[in-house]
């Protein structure tokens, strides 16, 4: 929670800053890009069946994922305030439309907490594990992922595209970001069908879309 919470105010003061056009973004979006990779890379990898049961053969499975979270949450911030910037105003959107792109973002908040809530916010973050509260997991449909499989990525682009002020920063953390998730769809998904089998392929095939209704 605090890394997600550093990412907020990064994202709405840091990235949300506009200055003298720099002489080249290539420099800082190189940067930013590789910063990123080294995030998603240990969350793609460590996220795994054979990264975890290599972690269970070397740890105790109960700290498996908090520790897994702990990584996780630091090179997330890490990589918010290391977080190259682009101060150029892309565009701005004035009211009335100005509180449509906020609601916009609010929604993209409400369908991250609904989905993660439905996965049970202390088993993502390893508490119950920790405490010797080890259970089968339980495949659940509820609310947001009758529309998307992924309703938490689709909430994460909401919040990152909805603010209506777009910095070059803020689009270069949307884009990389977005990216990232959309390319780990189909690992993720092959990680669900070896764990639910033939539960999940029958939500695949009741629920079409992966992340955004009628596109992806």
């Amino acid at each position: 929670m605090t890394s997600l919470g550093l990412f907020g105010w990064c994202y709405m003061v840091r990235y949300g800053a506009v200055g003298p056009a720099p002489r080249g973004i290539a420099g800082p979006l190189a940067v930013d890009l590789l910063l990123f990779s080294v995030f998603a890379l240990h969350h793609s990898i460590m996220a795994r069946t054979g990264a975890k049961r290599w972690l269970t053969e070397h740890f105790p499975a109960a700290l498996e994922r908090s520790a897994y979270v702990w990584v996780a949450s630091l090179l997330f911030a890490w990589t918010c305030l290391s977080w190259q910037q682009i101060p150029l105003l892309l565009y701005q959107v004035n009211a009335p439309w100005r509180y449509a792109c906020f609601g916009v973002q609010l929604a993209g908040i409400w369908m991250t907490a609904r989905a993660a809530g439905v996965i049970d916010v202390l088993d993502l973050a390893g508490i119950r594990q920790a405490h010797g509260r080890l259970r089968a997991p339980v495949f659940k449909v509820i609310g947001p992922y009758h529309v998307v499989r992924h309703p938490i990525y689709l909430g994460w682009m909401l919040m990152t595209f909805g603010t209506p002020t777009m910095t070059g920063t803020r689009l270069a953390f949307a884009v990389i970001s977005t990216s990232y998730l959309a390319l780990a769809v189909p690992f993720e998904e092959r990680s669900l069908v070896e764990e639910f089998g033939e539960e999940y392929r029958a939500y695949q095939q009741r629920v079409r879309w992966r992340m955004v209704p009628g596109i992806y």
